[in-house]
This record gives structure tokens, sequence and C-alpha cells, in this order.
């Protein structure tokens, strides 16, 4: 594939972008904790005890850093050397490695890998184009790309995921919706409708500079895409990140591009992530009682919110030890709206590797939001909780604790999933799956011997033939 040359337009806009550079001070790897180098206010985040039992692993099957790079910024280190909470977020721990059962190709991905970097699903595509972040999750649903892993593709074949390119993606998005034009608005293979959406993530997208999120931006307009979405945690990791140069970056593409809509998806786990602490760990108020956020945080938001023109929404899995508090939710969901942030979607945990170690029974996930959502008005609720099965997104819908009376199997209630998303041309869309309650179920294999309906066949699951264009 040859290099991309943009367009006289994507020029005159490009030629406008300033990319600043960013001083997140970062602190990569166990390393700087084991041999002692890391800055002096720093180097207490690990104990005595903890840095021995993470050395004790070093290069051994269980070693942590294989399974997920270690990394954080000074601006979040800050704030979790106040919030053990977040402190699980990015800090490494032996346990996360006591059990490795997961996928390597968690949902079945690369099936829908029809270029390089890109998965194409629904009507909208997702694109890798970073390979790392400010600073690691734990959790990451993506270990396999941070940690550069080598996954097994669906052809047999074994290698790293790779990158998205500008001129592989422009030419798959305007070849696509060519077709589907011909075709009378569906693919003739697959039935998709046109690819219409483009989520930029990876990694996070912010860590590129001004100029390459501009580049894709630019090009992705012009193949003809309507909605470009970035998904990001740089709000929580590194919020000085949405400075001025981007946020003028965003507007001259608003300016360039007035009917292709944006929208910012951010990653905000836990209320610690943005609202002031006070010493004895309780939220500081404003003088009408609302928490008070982290300047540099509330400053990032505001530059973002007040364009009413993109919109921003927040989705974060629930993960055992940092989240799995109703009242954290409902704080973290009625700050957000405050902000003029959408509650969107909140996962349970992914098959990925080591998942044991993060994940929480799929029903405690359901009452967790389920409580947490109890006091929000109607407006703050709106946030779904989601499981992604290899056919596609999957709502936790429903958990009754009582038996239904003449079914057998729901003596002790029953749990509902609803299809959201199918991941070709969504033909169940809204079907339902009926399985008996199992309390310390985390994935969908716990259910299997105890399914009752399943009109969407989530357990009548066979993978693509190939990878579908």
């Amino acid at each position: 594939m040859s290099q991309y040359i943009p367009s006289a337009k994507e020029q005159t806009f490009l030629d406008t972008v300033e990319s600043p550079k960013h001083d997140r001070q970062l602190i990569s790897g166990l390393g700087p904790f084991l041999s002692e180098s890391a800055p002096e206010d720093v180097q207490c985040f690990y104990t005595e005890s903890e840095i021995a039992a993470l050395t004790e692993l070093k290069g051994s099957d269980r070693d942590v850093e294989i399974r997920m790079p270690v990394k954080m910024t000074r601006h979040y280190f800050e704030l979790a050397k106040r919030s053990p909470l977040l402190q699980r977020i990015v800090k490494a721990s032996p346990d996360e490695t006591v059990s490795l059962e997961g996928s390597e190709d968690p949902g079945y991905q690369m099936d829908y890998s029809p270029v390089e970097g890109l998965l194409h699903k629904y009507e909208m595509g997702l694109m890798y184009v970073a390979a790392t972040c400010s600073a690691h999750c734990r959790f990451c649903y993506r270990e396999e790309l941070i940690a550069r892993k080598e996954v097994e593709r669906q052809d047999g074949t074994v290698a790293k995921k790779g990158l998205a390119k500008i001129s592989e993606i422009s030419e798959y998005v305007k070849s696509h919706n060519e077709i589907v034009a011909n075709n009378g608005g569906r693919h003739p293979d697959t039935g998709r409708e046109k690819l219409r959406e483009v989520l930029l993530s990876g990694g996070d997208p912010m860590v590129m500079t001004n100029s390459k999120i501009a580049s894709w931006f630019a090009a992705l307009a012009e193949a003809g895409v309507e909605t470009i979405r970035l998904g990001t945690k740089e709000m929580a990791f590194y919020p000085k990140r949405f400075d001025s140069a981007f946020l003028d970056m965003l507007d001259r593409f608003h300016e360039t591009w007035p009917n292709v809509g944006f929208r910012l998806m951010v990653h905000f786990n836990h209320p610690d992530e943005f609202l002031l602490k006070g010493d004895g760990g309780q939220y500081l108020t404003n003088d009408n009682g609302t928490p008070q956020w982290h300047p540099d945080a509330k400053k990032a938001m505001d530059g973002v919110v007040s364009r009413g023109w993109l919109q921003v929404e927040n989705q974060a899995p629930i993960i055992k030890d940092v989240n799995d508090d109703p009242d954290a939710l409902r704080i973290m969901q009625r700050e957000l709206y405050r902000a003029g942030v959408g509650n969107h979607y909140f996962f349970c945990g992914r098959d990925i590797i080591a998942y044991r170690a993060f994940n929480i029974p799929i029903e405690e996930a359901w009452r967790i939001l389920n409580e947490s959502q109890k006091g929000l008005s109607g407006v703050e609720a709106h946030a779904r909780l989601s499981i992604t099965h290899y056919k596609g997104k999957t709502e936790v819908a429903a958990v009754t604790n009582e038996p239904i009376p003449g079914l057998p199997g729901a003596e002790n209630g029953v749990l509902i999933f609803k299809n959201l998303r199918s991941a070709q041309d969504a033909p169940d869309r809204g079907k339902v799956c009926i399985v008996g309650r199992n309390p310390d179920a985390i994935w969908f294999d716990d259910y299997e011997d105890r399914v009752l309906f399943d009109e969407v066949g989530l357990y009548d699951y066979s993978r693509v033939d190939k990878a579908v264009d």
C-alpha cells in the first residue's frame, strides 16, 4: 500500500495544528522500584514486602511484567497515594498471575479484522492506533496489545497485533461503502450497512501528537465517515493533555468538516480519579454541597463539554477491589452527568489472560450497578451493564431473586441476557437468553449447564468462517 497523500483540504487543516510536548513524568516498569532509583516520594508506592514478592516472580511464568508492563504518570501517582482503590488500578500484584487462565484474543476479535489494526463490527470500526497509554491498568482488556504478545489468527498464523495505517484504513472504508451503496444499502456478503462510525483506540490515541490525531481525523472525514470517536483514559491519567492546542485542533476540525460528528469516550473507573479528597479520605465539597473536582480534571472536562457540537460519554468495567461499590458508582454517575458527561456502559469483566484476578461475578456486578442507580435521577441513570460475548455486545438485563413456578432450573431465580449488538448485521438485536442463576459465574461458560431459553444463540455459537470484509 502506497503512502497516504492528504488532499488539499486536509493539508490546509493539518497546517494549522500545533503539537506541543507534554511532560507526564512517567514512572515506567518495576525496575525503578526494585533498584530504588524511583523518585524518593514515589518509592513508597510499593512496600518492602511487595517488592520482595514481585522480585521473586521475575523471570518466571508468573512474572507480572510479562503479563502487563508497569507504568503510571506523576499525576496518577498523586491521586493514588490518597486512594488504595486507585493503587489497585496501576500497582502490580502477585495475585494477578496466580491464574493465567484466559483468552489471547478475547471475544475472537481478530475474526473481524479485514485490515491490520481494524476491527469491523456492527456499523462501526475500531482501530488500534497506539500500542500504549500514559499509564497501564492492570486489568486492561487489551493486555495482548499493550504487552505486544503474539496472537494466533484464525488462519493459523501467529503474530503480534499490528497498528492501523491511514492509507489502508481509508481505502477499506471507501471500498466497503462503495460496495454497500452499489448493493442497495447492504453489503452482499455480510449484510452490513455503511461503515459510518470509526473509533480511534489502542492503547490510548491521546499519547500521540495532535498532528497524528488530526491526520486520522482528516483522512476518516475525507473517506466519508459520518462520526469519529476517540477512546481515552487520559482525562484520568494526565488531564493536562487536553490543553488549548488540542482543543484548537478540535475546533479547526469541526470548522473544516462541520457535518462529521465527534464523540469523546472517556474512561473513569472511580470518582477518586477526578474528585478532591481531604486528609481524612473524605470528598471535599463546594458551598452547595457538591463534590469538588480536581482542578486539572475540571479544566480538561470543561474544555471539551463546552463545545456543544461534540458528545462526551464515560464507560468503565466493574473491577474487583476497585469500583465494586454501589456508593462509588453512584457518586461517579451523578458527578459525571452534572459535568455534562453521559453514562454509557459499565462492563462485566472480559476473558483476558488472568481475568480471575479482576472479574467479579456477573450477578454481583448487576446488583452493584442496580444499587448504585437507586437515588439517581432518570437522566443520570442511563448506563447499562454489558458483557461482550463472542457474538456481540450483550446486556445483563435482569436478575431475579424468586423462583419461576413451573420452570425447571429456575428454582433460585434467573438471569436474563439481551443482545445489544451483533457483530455483523444485527439480526438478533433485542433477543434474549435466560439462564438459571449461578452466583459464582464470572464468564458465560459458567452458565453452560443451566441454559433455560436461548433465542439469541449465545450457547449455540460458531465462529465466522473467515475475516469478514
